[in-house]
């Protein structure tokens, strides 16, 4: 059975269209709470299941936020609400308190008109694709509120803030601090703004927070990991050693050097997993995506590190992790997973793993990866009518293998479709980025061709 809210990370929507609304999202609360409120969980007598509730800085937070409790305590279960916390804290949250399942109100690095839903298990992890789509079905069913005495009840959380903070610090190791770094915190005015630059400062960097003033509207706004100039600037003025830069639910980082030179998530992937293998801690191997440039993958291959390919979206990353018993992974958006460290994609724990391999071997970024050269790619994303098919299309499948023809062995071409928007995204890499973007804009014309032909 297809899902037809959840995507790739969770439910995401303007706010005030379908189903960003109170009255869906009221109704989703309430079909997430009856399947978690008839799960046996093994509570004390009269103790209720309980779920955490934390959201980014949007101005919606609060409308969908009170919706979605309401819909959970008309189903009998309790919420605790933390407030504006990054979408990894309230993963980290929920399996610390040994609660239920835990949601985030966020779109990440979309801008404020938008929000979404992720939720977590009470393990800390995305939900299975069998209980979306339970939840998916329960939306079917009319709202039944329990009586009085069995409505869940909802309350704030005490310090999740700190809690956090705290837990962050201690994937760092106590051997070593940040002592003699001037870093620039880049915090997208999000989820992040009251916490990364007290988790750097408190491991004794000198910290330049920026962008850590949210007023509901400015989330992801010329800012933070979608927005790198920003940071390349501040760490230049401040005369830096490095920026790290987050996006608004704080779960991916991208780094700069004292240059301005950006380092996506392949790069971050590459100097985490070299420290390691360096370190003989590396479990097994490494998990990319279909987007990962090629360049890593060559790389991996010289430092004899396995390396497989999952499709797009952490989830998936996570899924291929878990099937071969590995630890590491990402995309080079900068969503790492280390799941020796947490069990999903965290920013500051990924930036703090970062930082790691540079204090431990005293070397910059730049010294650290002076070995790897990425691959030019040119990613071009063609609107198309929903439901548009490229897979089989003449003209499309003839571009794309003249381009595979002349790219060789060092180039790739991906085509696929968006998971939440009506787009074929077109990926083209090689070494040479005049081929490069020759192809892509051959084939990108060619999809738009036929597309408008439909």
């Amino acid at each position: 059975m297809d899902k037809k809210y959840f995507g790739t990370d969770g439910i995401r929507g303007r706010v005030g269209e379908f189903p960003i609304t109170p009255e869906f999202i009221m109704h989703l609360g309430y079909s997430a709470g009856r399947i978690i409120a008839t799960t046996d969980w093994h509570l004390a007598k009269g103790e209720r299941p309980t779920v955490l509730i934390g959201k980014d800085t949007r101005v919606s937070g609060y409308m969908l936020e009170s919706a979605l409790e309401a819909g959970f305590s008309a189903a009998g279960v309790d919420v605790l609400l933390s407030g504006p916390l990054p979408t990894s804290a309230i993963a980290y949250l929920t399996r610390a308190l040994r609660l239920q399942a835990g949601i985030v109100i966020s779109a990440s690095h979309n801008p404020f008109e938008d929000n979404g839903f992720k939720f977590f298990s009470s393990g800390g992890t995305k939900l299975p694709d069998d209980i979306e789509i339970e939840i998916e079905a329960g939306l079917n069913n009319p709202i039944q509120t329990m009586p009085s005495a069995g409505l869940g009840k909802v309350q704030r959380l005490k310090d999740a803030t700190g809690r956090y903070i705290e837990f962050c610090k201690g994937t760092f190791p106590y051997d070593l601090d940040l002592r003699g770094l001037r870093i620039v915190v880049d915090c997208a005015h999000g989820a992040t703004y009251h916490i990364a630059g007290h988790v750097m400062l408190e491991l004794g960097a000198d910290v330049i927070t920026i962008c850590a003033k949210p007023d509901g509207f400015n989330i992801n706004h010329e800012c933070g990991a979608t927005h790198i100039a920003a940071l390349q600037n501040a760490v230049i003025q401040h005369e830096a050693d490095l920026g790290i830069a987050l996006d608004g639910d704080g779960d991916r980082a991208l780094m700069v050097d004292k240059e301005g030179i950006v380092y996506d998530g392949d790069m971050l992937l590459y100097i985490i997993a070299k420290h390691r293998k360096q370190k003989n801690i590396l479990k097994g191997g490494v998990v990319g995506t279909l987007m990962t440039n090629l360049a890593i993958e060559k790389a991996f291959g010289e430092l004899n590190i396995p390396f497989k390919r999952a499709r797009v979206g952490d989830r998936h990353v996570l899924e291929l992790l878990i099937k071969n018993n590995w630890q590491l992974g990402g995309e080079g958006s900068g969503h790492i997973l280390c799941l020796d460290r947490h069990t999903t994609g965290d920013g500051i724990i990924t930036a703090l793993q970062v930082l790691y391999a540079l204090r431990d071997t005293s070397l910059t970024l730049a010294e650290f990866t002076q070995d790897m050269v990425l691959f030019p790619q040119r990613l071009i994303n063609v609107n198309v009518p929903k439901g548009f098919d490229f897979r089989n299309d003449l003209t499309i499948n003839s571009s794309t293998q003249q381009a595979e023809s002349d790219l060789g062995n060092d180039g790739r071409i991906l085509l696929r479709a968006s998971g939440t928007e009506p787009l074929i995204r077109v990926m083209v890499e090689g070494r040479m980025k005049q081929k490069v973007d020759h192809w892509a804009e051959q084939i990108a014309t060619a999809v738009q061709h036929a597309a408008n032909l439909q």
